[in-house]
């Protein structure tokens, strides 16, 4: 049962934030925190949540939830040792909805010598989360977080899945799993993973939120980043990825001068422009795992391999292991042709794994559908 005095007081809130009147962060952050603990009733949630999309969140306001998530719903683990630590999950929520980019170049990168430990979770307004992909081809989603830890360490990529109760043990899945929109908690709940990367590429649902997001990671720690969104070539749609399909904003920085923002095309980096139907989503978890097992093995669907070659170039670009993008593509793909890649994904499905997952089985079941299963017993 909830207390008058408490109902008056948050619905206070809520009319301020109508109105047009910002949060300060500690405000914020014990907003989210009844949020998060459910001492709001949902219709509350709801309008505070809407109220503050509305109005456009500001920095502290963000930075307020995801101490929140952080302090009240997150499994938190220490990887200091990891550096630089790299997160490239996106936001979601975006126009244009693609095969799942961010994991590709995830594993990539990875296969390149980055440090990967992403906070992902299931679709929410697709069919085919970074989660629902990656369980399908072996990885254990449902791993305590000390065994992500350990692939990070082991293989140099893991994922924290941000649905699972082992990792936000009271809140996110409750109430994002209903949500049709993007605010304050996609931004903050995606930044919210159990360890403190140092460095990040972070895809977000609208260009307009670049600046705020880029102040926010900053004020959490991240020592270097790219946030960024991708455009179809009319620049009517777009996704948080870096795209194939038209331009691209990127907001660079680091921990020591402002940031810089620019924009990029596909033609700057050596790559052809595409159709968005090259790389749309399927819709399918099935077919889904058979293309992204094509795309990390170099076999086929070059449009999706060249904008997985972007976003991971980025992520070498930015760890420092290229001196531009332009030369983190063309490392990508050498990743690619030379099977290093597709290496670390069966390296990854042994190790993000607990007692009784048999994901190597699950591999080589989508690889015989995929056509791929000599080619990946070689692998084995």
């Amino acid at each position: 049962m909830y207390k008058e005095q408490s109902l008056s007081r948050f619905g206070a809130y809520i009319q301020n934030l109508m109105n047009g009147k910002d949060l300060t962060q500690t405000e914020s952050r014990n907003l989210f925190g009844e949020i998060l603990q459910n001492k709001q009733p949902e219709i509350h949630q709801g309008a505070f949540l809407a109220a503050l999309s509305a109005k456009g969140e500001t920095v502290d306001e963000i930075a307020g939830a995801w101490q929140a998530i952080r302090s009240f719903d997150t499994q938190t683990v220490d990887m200091s040792q990891a550096f630089p630590l790299v997160e490239n999950s996106g936001t979601g929520m975006d126009s244009l909805k693609t095969f799942n980019i961010s994991s590709a170049a995830a594993i990539v990168a990875a296969s390149g010598g980055a440090r990967i430990a992403r906070h992902a979770s299931r679709a929410l307004t697709s069919q085919c989360g970074a989660v629902d992909i990656l369980e399908s081809l072996g990885v254990d989603m449902n791993c305590s977080a000390e065994t992500v830890v350990h692939s990070v360490q082991s293989v140099g990529i893991g994922l924290f899945n941000g649905m699972s109760e082992k990792i936000h043990p009271n809140a996110l899945f409750r109430i994002l799993k209903h949500m049709r929109f993007g605010s304050t908690l996609n931004i903050s709940a995606s930044l919210a993973g159990p360890c403190l990367p140092t460095h990040g590429l972070r895809g977000v649902y609208s260009d307009k939120i670049i600046p705020k997001v880029t102040h926010v990671m900053q004020s959490i720690g991240y020592q270097k980043g790219m946030v960024v969104h991708g455009f179809d070539s009319k620049k009517e749609k777009g996704m948080d990825e870096l795209s194939i399909l038209g331009e691209s904003i990127i907001s660079e920085f680091d921990n020591k001068s402002q940031a810089q923002t620019y924009t990029i095309c596909p033609e700057d980096l050596g790559l052809k422009r595409s159709s968005y139907q090259d790389i749309a989503a399927y819709g399918n978890v099935k077919d889904e795992a058979i293309r992204f097992l094509k795309v990390i093995s170099g076999k086929g669907h070059e449009a999706c391999i060249d904008i997985t070659c972007l976003n991971a170039g980025a992520i070498l670009y930015l760890i420092a292991d290229c001196d531009n993008i332009q030369k983190g593509v063309e490392k990508a793909r050498q990743l690619i042709d030379s099977q290093k890649a597709i290496q670390t994904l069966v390296h990854w499905v042994k190790t993000q794994t607990e007692d009784g997952h048999d994901g190597v089985k699950m591999l080589l079941n989508v690889s015989e559908s995929a056509g791929l299963r000599k080619f990946m017993d070689d692998l084995f």
